[in-house]
């Protein structure tokens, strides 16, 4: 597990720290930084596969004149910080290292993370969900929820009695469809369509509405068999009722704690980040999962919500959505 992220001179982050649990929902103005924060991910990412042919370089103290990401991170109860560097003034432009944070030691560990598919940043788009797609081995959902066809059919063909359970879930969230169906619209081509629970007809996936494409996408990374090691969620709430932020809400916590709902896997990091006071209104109860993004003169910073002095006392007050948008916990767009 990531226990923080420190960026200096990233994009809008000049220097802030960024706090993760098993669960982080980040909340905050536009421009204070949530996005970038999942932008991490892929800057060390690339600059890690530079190094993947053993070039560890240690990071001094000085980075002035550097972009910098420090990952501090947990494994088997041993701290580490692992340093990615890009250096804009130097001819070896790329650094990257390991720490155990115990002896100060460099190590010859990768991260788990920082491998393409040790993490995932997911921004769902209908049109991309709802495409057919080429069939291929070992099919990954895309990015923007792209290549969900290919997806199911390998579910179906590797692990049937996990996609039954995904279409029980369907049909809690959406009761008006009962079932998934796959197609093959041309040869090497696969496609989806849901069949309604009144009159068993069959609606192709060019036919259904935005947010039934965005929970089907939603479902497939809950019930994903093996999901990456840490995955983010950028607006989650995004183009979905309100009604079934609830079951947004679960199917992350799916993702994240697994013991829970009868997964044997490890658990998943899950970060997300939203606009949404109903979201946000959910997790009043665990005050230490939401992170607060300010955005001031002096930049961009990040705060635990739980760490806030006196919240115990705030939250009793009104709903946490109510609370957020009415600016006193900060992290909403400034007066001009």
């Amino acid at each position: 597990m990531i226990k923080s992220i420190r960026f200096q001179n990233f994009k809008a982050l000049r220097d802030a720290t960024l706090p993760l649990g098993p669960f982080t929902l980040i909340v905050g103005p536009n421009g204070s930084g949530k996005s970038t924060a999942m932008q991490a991910f892929r800057f060390g990412s690339t600059l890690y596969q530079y190094q993947r042919r053993g070039d560890w370089i240690t990071v001094g103290s000085e980075l002035s004149s550097e972009v910098a990401v420090h990952f501090k991170w947990l494994l088997d109860e041993t701290e580490y910080l692992t340093t990615t560097v890009l250096r804009t003034n130097a001819s070896s432009p790329v650094k990257f290292s390991t720490r155990s944070i115990e002896n100060n030691a460099l190590e010859r560990i990768i991260p788990p993370f920082l491998g393409y598919e040790g993490f995932r940043v997911f921004s769902f788009d209908a049109n991309a969900i709802a495409k057919p797609v080429l069939t291929s081995p070992d099919p990954q959902l895309g990015e923007d929820g792209s290549n969900l066809a290919a997806v199911l059919d390998g579910l179906r063909d590797s692990d049937p009695e996990r996609l039954e359970q995904m279409n029980r879930e369907l049909n809690r969230w959406l009761p008006e469809f009962d079932r998934i169906f796959l197609a093959t619209p041309e040869k090497g081509k696969k496609s989806f369509s849901l069949r309604t629970t009144v009159g068993h007809h069959r609606l192709p996936a060019s036919e259904l509405s935005q947010g039934v494409l965005l929970a089907l996408a939603f479902l497939a990374v809950a019930y994903a068999p093996n999901p990456p090691s840490i995955v983010c969620f950028e607006e989650p709430d995004r183009g979905i009722h309100p009604r079934l932020f609830v079951d947004i809400r679960d199917a992350m916590y799916r993702l994240g704690f697994p013991e829970n709902y009868g997964e044997k896997r490890k658990p998943v990091q899950v970060i997300a980040t939203t606009h949404s006071p109903y979201l946000l209104d959910l997790y009043k109860e665990h005050p230490e999962q939401i992170v607060i993004a300010h955005k001031d003169e002096q930049g961009v910073h990040f705060e635990r919500l739980s760490d806030k002095p006196h919240i115990d006392e705030i939250l009793e007050s009104a709903p946490l959505g109510d609370i957020w948008y009415s600016g006193i916990l900060g992290g909403v767009p400034s007066a001009p």
